[in-house]
């Protein structure tokens, strides 16, 4: 009997594609059905913004990714179908952006994010 190897999901796969160029790599961890929910000051958590399959959520990461900002991953812990983990952005004039995300996983990919995020105003 012969069984399919699933995809892993670790740290070092999340930092990839957090801290690349262009979001290609972070969109892929995405389950076709998966769900993002952003909260922070315009969609906060009565009312947060849902995005509902790879496609909406690849495209609010290309919007994000076609920014001049880097991405750092700061912190991720795994544990069998849940993560979670911190990241950290930088605008060239200084201003940064810190997320926190909560993820579900399955068969290596996101199914469901919950995202908290802030910025300097």
């Amino acid at each position: 009997m012969t069984t399919a190897a699933h995809p892993a999901f670790d740290t070092d796969t999340l930092r990839r594609g957090i801290e690349a160029d262009t979001s290609a790599g972070l969109a892929s961890l995405y389950a076709d059905d998966a769900e993002l929910r952003i909260v922070d000051r315009n969609t906060q958590p009565s009312h947060p913004k849902v995005l509902r399959g790879k496609d909406e959520i690849t495209a609010a990461l290309d919007d994000v990714y076609s920014r001049d900002m880097t991405h750092k991953l700061e912190q991720c812990v795994v544990q069998g179908d849940r993560a979670a983990y911190s990241e950290s952005c930088v605008y060239p004039d200084g201003v940064r952006v810190l997320s926190e995300s909560m993820i579900s996983l399955r068969d290596g990919r996101i199914t469901e994010q919950t995202m908290i995020q802030a910025w300097d105003e």
